[in-house]
């Protein structure tokens, strides 16, 4: 039999254990017993310290054992999973083999019959084994169960012997006695011996409990000492001096009654402490986090209107319907100072200005202003708070906010509320219900202070890029002011007024040192910028002050004059074009407006007709519902064959293929229907569209032309792109009252009840010029 030799370890029948093996004859010995299907003999070494074992360093008695797993760990130690079959005894060594090989003697144990000496051994065993195992700490029920449902002496002394903690010498005589009632009493007698020592050490542990409660009461006798040494003037210990600074700054606070009460609560738990303690610094820190929080009642808001819009004309350009919402909500406030107003949410793309319109609120209001970043929040407990009893724990984002602001009559802007996010600690944006809750948010409790916090009196103003993803409940609790984008000419005199100066000092240039026309300005609006906002428009504004800079720091030039014709040499080549009159001008293509996150923006649409079997094929990235308006605007046509004077056959017998271009950017929506319509009748009429004219808009199967959001914003893209002529719904005529009235006036508008009236306005007559 292939033999295995271990250290301090001796395996039992019926136990199951994993050895370690890092000989290689060990491991030949296990890898030659799987291989063949047979058990292998498992024996302990006399003396552990011997690393290659002969046959005099061996016992004479181990276990047969059968492998249940082997198993090699990425560290290349392998273990084998053996479980113990048999006592057998070596008669003698074999040579020649690459491991270990005994000839062995099973030895059977004998089978014992209404033997009333090894029964009472028996019952007398597995009581005490009970027992043990009832003292040592932590031991699964599932152990006891197996000793008690042993019903065999000899298995029973074996899983005994193997499972109490005594020496390895011990464990080897244990399976050398093939005697079972010299083996029972020797396992009895073991286990008496481990009882009497773990009562004893039990007893031990009681006594040193009783210490410790001994060390607890001289503690607290010396708690009352420290105090009575105080009362009579002496030396109070060493963190009295902080203690009493801490009850004067809780005094001093204002605090309400019920946080008063917590206060002075945690301040004695300090006092009874010791500073070396883990627990004071965190009843410290709580301290100081409730006394430097203001709970001061603010002051009423001199709110001067006439004084609010010259700050906010002074700071921002244009934006006229919002400026004139943000006038009345401060008059209502000036004339109902306890009411509560709405929660302001303003609405747009990026770079129009929300962030600089809260700080205006707040210079008008002369309120301390307090930014609290929403984006990438996506757990409960930024906004509400820790537990204390996590290591590291802090109040919530608004808590912070306003320590920092000193004053709960504060502005504080929740910047990209659109931005939360959803994560396994919960939903950030639940938690903000309450704070936004004008009927709830005055007894707001965050999860560190574990107490009420007054939030009625801070002025929350939300922004946000886009509204659908702010979930429905939170948006109910606001009221959403929309910005749109700036035309070319607001953009113009927001860059005279703001930006060049902004980036001047920016650059460590004076205004005498370099001057950028308004037709250099125009330029880089049109061929440099494609944006709602004004963010890339700076941007490039700030590259020519660097650039210029450079030149004066080089003494090449002590002042400069930058015009339109010098942008290519300071910020290269255009980076955009007017790609209407490039992608227009031949049939099948029509202009559409879009709404993006960031703006509006043209839209191409191209149809093509190849020969084929009346299929429609799309693409370009669109969603289900821009296929299905599509298919509706082909239908459409087909409908309107004796209108459009087209052939009814030519359908049956053409393939349809309907693109629009920029494929790797999805698109969806109902808006673009008109526009559809619009290229497969010019596409099928042979006649192009007017390159000067842009359309949206949403079809029905019976012509009509159906309303759509985001007028303003695709107004403005037309107007940047150099359409003349925008046709729109006539339900959204309402819409055009948000567009400034200098767009207005430089674009001709043409309303749509019904697809012919756009048929005749866009598609030009036969033989027509194409307007330029």
């Amino acid at each position: 039999m292939a033999i295995v030799p271990v250290r301090n370890m001796v395996l039992f029948p019926g136990m199951i254990v994993p050895i370690a093996i890092g000989r290689e004859s060990s491991i030949a010995a296990a890898q030659y017993a799987i291989k063949a299907e047979r058990p292998i003999g498992i024996l302990m070494q006399r003396n552990p310290e011997v690393d290659a074992p002969g046959p005099d360093d061996l016992s004479r008695v181990g276990t047969i054992a059968s492998i249940l797993r082997y198993v090699t760990t990425p560290d290349g130690t392998h273990h084998i999973i053996c479980q113990g079959q048999q006592r057998f005894r070596v008669i003698g060594f074999l040579d020649g083999f690459p491991f270990t090989v005994a000839k062995i003697e099973r030895i059977v144990e004998a089978v014992v019959k209404d033997d009333k000496e090894i029964e009472a051994r028996f019952m007398r065993l597995k009581e005490r084994a009970v027992e043990v195992l009832q003292l040592l700490p932590q031991v699964p029920q599932e152990m006891v169960n197996a000793v008690q449902g042993v019903d065999a002496p000899g298995m029973l002394a074996d899983l005994v012997a193997g499972y109490v903690d005594i020496k390895a010498s011990e464990k080897q005589a244990l399976l050398e006695e093939v005697d079972l009632k010299m083996r029972m009493d020797r396992v009895l007698e073991m286990l008496m011996h481990r009882i009497e020592v773990m009562e004893l050490s039990r007893d031990i542990d009681k006594r040193t409990k009783a210490s410790l409660g001994q060390r607890e009461r001289e503690f607290l006798l010396r708690e009352q000492l420290k105090s009575i040494q105080k009362e009579l003037g002496e030396d109070g210990g060493s963190n009295a001096a902080e203690v009493n600074e801490l009850r004067k700054m809780i005094a001093e606070a204002n605090m309400p009654e019920e946080v008063a009460k917590q206060a002075e609560k945690e301040l004695k738990r300090l006092e009874r402490m010791p500073e070396g303690s883990s627990e004071y610094s965190m009843v410290r820190t709580y301290l100081d986090w409730l006394v430097e929080l203001p709970w001061k009642t603010p002051e009423p808001d001199a709110i001067d209107v006439a004084q609010a819009r010259r700050v906010l004309d002074a700071d921002h350009f244009g934006l006229d319907q919002v400026k004139k919402r943000i006038l009345e909500f401060l008059a209502v406030r000036k004339l109902n100072p306890g009411g509560h107003g709405p929660i302001l949410c303003l609405v747009g793309p990026p770079g129009v200005g929300k962030t600089s319109l809260g700080q205006s609120i707040a210079k008008a209001l002369g309120r301390k202003f307090v930014r609290v970043s929403l984006g990438g929040v996506h757990d409960e407990a930024e906004i509400r708070g820790h537990r204390r009893t996590y290591i590291g724990a802090l109040p919530g984002n608004i808590i912070q906010a306003l320590k920092k602001a000193g004053t709960r009559g504060c502005v504080m802007m929740l910047d990209e509320i659109d931005k939360l996010g959803t994560g396994i600690h919960g939903d950030p944006s639940a938690a903000l219900l309450e704070v936004l809750d004008p009927e709830q948010n005055n007894t707001f409790r965050d999860n560190y202070l574990a107490v009420p916090y007054d939030l009625s009196q801070v002025l929350f103003i939300a922004t946000a890029n886009i509204l659908d993803p702010i979930p429905g409940p939170l948006r109910d609790r606001m009221e959403v002011l929309h910005l749109a984008g700036y035309t070319q000419e607001e953009k113009r005199e927001i860059a005279r007024r703001y930006l060049v100066t902004r980036q001047l000092a920016e650059s460590g240039l004076k205004p005498e040192q370099l001057e950028i026309t308004d037709g250099a300005i125009a330029a880089i609006i049109r061929d440099y910028t494609r944006e709602a906002g004004v963010r890339s428009l700076e941007r490039q504004i700030g590259a020519v002050c660097r650039r210029i800079a450079v030149r004066i720091a080089e003494g090449e030039t002590q002042t400069a004059r930058v015009d339109a014709p010098d942008l290519a040499e300071l910020l290269g080549l255009a980076k955009f074009e007017n790609e209407v009159a490039l992608r227009a001008g031949m049939p099948g293509v029509a202009t559409g407006l879009a709404w993006t996150p960031v703006g509006g923006d043209i839209l191409f649409i191209e149809a093509s007709r190849t020969a084929g079997s009346g299929r429609l094929i799309l693409t370009g990235q669109l969603g289900d519902v821009m296929k299905e308006s599509a298919q509706a605007a082909l239908t459409l046509v087909k409908s309107r064959v004796a209108t459009l004077n087209l052939d009814a056959a030519v359908f049956e017998k053409t393939d349809v293929h309907i693109h629009v271009p920029a494929g790797a950017i999805p698109k969806d929506g109902p808006s673009a229907g008109v526009a559809m319509f619009i290229a497969l009748a010019s596409l099928f009429m042979d006649r192009p569209v007017r390159n000067d004219v842009a359309m949206t808009g949403e079809i029905s199967l019976r012509g009509l032309v159906l309303p759509v959001g985001g007028i303003k914003e695709k107004v403005l893209a037309a107007l940047a792109a150099g359409i003349k002529t925008v046709m729109i719904p006539t339900r959204n005529r309402k819409d055009l009252e948000d567009v400034p009235q200098q767009a207005r006036q430089q674009l001709e508008f043409v309303f749509l009840d019904d697809v012919e009236e756009a048929v005749r306005v866009a598609i030009a007559e036969v033989n027509a010029p194409i307007c330029d």
